[in-house]
């Protein structure tokens, strides 16, 4: 097994995160440092930073509804990062994140394997925001928000919108950019005032309060393996 594959079923990372810590020299294989590709076999005694890693956790899947001013990020000198907000007793790590000033569903996990397979944007997994910006929008800001923006350089995949007021609507991405929502309103004119994520893939942020984090349901859970082949 991949040394980062192996890493990340501890449940201590993703393998993008093992593999910038094997890149760091965090890593040793055996008391030998680790490099990119190395490879672990059954008894072979991994540490990071020195310490022994075990083997792995049972897999921990929750739904979060993020607040705003809450920071998506796993280091602990961050103030008001999610990991010390939720206060879960066991290790666990934001799937992609939501920025500080936007609210609502977000998954964390201890699969690392998971995480790679949602955030891939080639897999073209759906996430669904409501919107609401700083004056009303029209109809053709929708459609070309609909067909694509061009923002950092590049054009955004089309993308599903449909209004809910004159000043809100419904956006449904296939991709992550960073910011891309708030990017996007802008490259039109628009400033987005309320961005709350409703939906990951088949999972739905329903009635699940602001602040609170409930585990996947079996549905939930069985749906997400299933679309992201883990």
């Amino acid at each position: 097994m991949r040394l980062n594959k192996y890493i990340s079923e501890t449940g201590i990372c993703s393998r993008r995160e093992a593999d910038k810590w094997i890149e760091a020299g965090r890593v040793t294989c055996n008391g030998q440092a680790a490099v990119l590709g190395t490879r672990v076999a059954e008894g072979d005694e991994v540490r990071i930073d020195g310490e022994l890693i075990g083997v792995k956790k049972k897999p921990i899947y929750i739904a979060f509804n993020k607040p705003v001013g809450i920071i998506c990020t796993t280091e602990p000198h961050i103030e008001d990062n999610i990991i010390r907000y939720i206060g879960f007793p066991e290790r666990i790590f934001p799937v992609g994140r939501l920025d500080r000033d936007s609210e609502g569903l977000i998954l964390l996990t201890n699969n690392g394997d998971i995480v790679n397979e949602i955030l891939r944007s080639e897999n073209n997994h759906e996430k669904e925001y409501l919107v609401t910006v700083d004056r009303p929008i029209t109809d053709l800001s929708l459609s070309m928000m609909a067909g694509g923006v061009k923002i950092m350089g590049e054009l955004t995949k089309p993308a599903k919108v449909t209004r809910l007021d004159a000043q809100s609507f419904r956006v449904i991405l296939t991709q992550g950019l960073n910011r891309q929502i708030r990017r996007m309103c802008s490259a039109l004119g628009y400033k987005a005032q309320r961005l709350e994520r409703v939906r990951i893939m088949n999972i739905q942020l329903g009635n699940l309060s602001i602040g609170q984090w409930r585990h996947l349901t079996a549905a939930e859970l069985s749906g997400l393996i299933t679309s992201t082949g883990t």
